[in-house]
């Protein structure tokens, strides 16, 4: 079998925060206002990718696994996850405001939902004026003082609010309260875990008067009282790859491709491109395509060298 970049269905969720940035920014096609996240690779239970080119088309993600383990996710992979995809890649319009909120992490996930936890980052690859993130707390806290304001609806004046531009990066491990602000548009790169823990909703309610669920309870033992430094500070390179994030879960770099690039790696894991702004052609003997802003590419491990053409940056994501 020859392997070759494969592209997934976008699996879109409408969100009551969403707009319409994944449309006309990604070029996403689908019916819908507020369709707030494409997730572009997912092995989540009942939202799991298909691959959508090739002559794997057809076919889900976890059965491409299940058939061609090691030549799909690599060694490397398998040693420290098992046979299963690690991660979910998502691009996220806010229009509004998401939901103040926390990730548990691996123990307590595995404890409370038999899952992984949610280490994440973020890219931003547009963001309207005095866009902003919220990201941990400004000082030192601890649970008396956040219940105290969380009961007094004050939470937001003891959070960092970050304004951000287009190429801003961060890293949230989890414990981290968070959330991204209206008029932002990102990629997300996280573990393999839809486990979110809402503190706060803005006191938004739907057409019919009721609130979104929240897990206040929940959050208490999962939330880092600390001040947490998340912005990434990096100077990308012309057809060089500069590391951004460097986890037990994720490593992530930034590859800005100008005309012509010889890719190379080995074949312990997997890589995923998610093109943040331009287009390139991947050249190989098999295979030649073009991939442009708003996909999301996963290179098989068994895949180790080919040749980019183009004008792009890409984030560049292997284990």
């Amino acid at each position: 079998m020859l392997f070759y970049p494969l592209l997934f269905e976008p699996i879109f969720k409408e969100r009551i925060w969403g707009g319409t940035k994944l449309k006309e920014v990604l070029n996403k096609s689908f019916n819908g206002q507020q369709i707030g996240e494409s997730w572009e690779l997912s092995t989540v239970e009942n939202d799991i990718s298909v691959v959508a080119n090739g002559d794997f088309k057809g076919l889900n993600l976890n059965q491409l696994i299940e058939k061609y383990p090691t030549e799909v996710l690599g060694i490397k992979s398998i040693q420290h996850f098992g046979i299963n995809f690690p991660l979910l890649f998502k691009f996220i319009d806010a229009k509004e405001d998401l939901s103040i909120q926390v990730h548990p992490n691996d123990a307590l996930a595995k404890e409370r939902h038999n899952s992984f936890g949610k280490t994440e980052m973020w890219y931003v690859m547009q963001a309207d004026e005095k866009a902003r993130l919220v990201v941990g707390f400004k000082d030192k806290t601890n649970r008396k003082e956040y219940q105290k304001h969380l009961e007094n609806k004050t939470l937001v004046a003891v959070l960092n609010e970050t304004p951000v531009k287009e190429g801003d990066a961060f890293f949230l491990e989890t414990g981290t309260v968070h959330a991204i602000g209206g008029g932002v548009l990102l990629a997300e790169i996280q573990q393999t875990s839809d486990i979110t823990y809402r503190l706060y909703d803005w006191d938004r309610v739907d057409a019919n008067g009721v609130g979104r669920e929240l897990h206040t309870d929940f959050a208490l033992d999962a939330i880092n009282f600390k001040p947490t430094n998340t912005k990434l500070n990096y100077d990308a390179d012309k057809n060089k790859s500069v590391n951004l994030v460097e986890c037990p879960f994720f490593k992530t770099n930034i590859l800005q491709i100008s005309e012509k690039y010889n890719w190379k790696k080995t074949k312990e894991s997997f890589t995923v491109f998610m093109c943040t702004e331009g287009s390139f052609t991947i050249s190989m003997l098999h295979f030649k395509s073009e991939f442009r802003k708003g996909d999301t590419v996963l290179i098989p491990a068994i895949i180790d060298s080919f040749e980019i053409i183009g004008e792009a940056s890409l984030l560049e994501i292997t284990i």
